[in-house]
């Protein structure tokens, strides 16, 4: 199985900076790309950045000149350097990973727990 530890979430006043951080463990041969959606109150799960192990990021039209997604290939982790916060970034980020499984050589999407980003005064 492949396992997500997400970390780094938390209250921060508008205008203010966090970096999420989402390492990827166990049963992984490769991987394709790893990346952060998120989840309002009451919204639909949406895109903030992916990364492709092999090169090249996307981002959401909302987070664009903001945030920035970076990668750490020895150590299989995704980090999210989240600048200049606004109320409307509230929400449940989630990270994600799209591998292959090594015994397998399956591909596999896995979401992980989620952690919580407040932006607020």
């Amino acid at each position: 199985q492949v396992q997500l530890v997400e970390s780094g979430g938390g209250l921060v006043q508008p205008g203010g900076s966090l970096r999420l951080s989402c390492a990827a463990s166990g049963n992984i041969f490769s991987i394709n790309n790893m990346g952060w959606y998120r989840q309002a109150p009451g919204k639909q799960r949406e895109l903030v950045a992916t990364i492709r192990w092999a090169g090249g990021e996307n981002y959401g039209d909302s987070v664009k000149g903001r945030f920035s997604i970076s990668k750490d290939n020895a150590k299989n982790t995704v980090y999210l350097q989240m600048n200049s916060l606004k109320p409307e970034d509230t929400a449940v980020y989630y990270c994600r990973i799209d591998a292959y499984e090594a015994d397998s050589i399956r591909l596999v999407g896995v979401w992980g727990q989620g952690t919580q980003v407040s932006v607020s005064s």
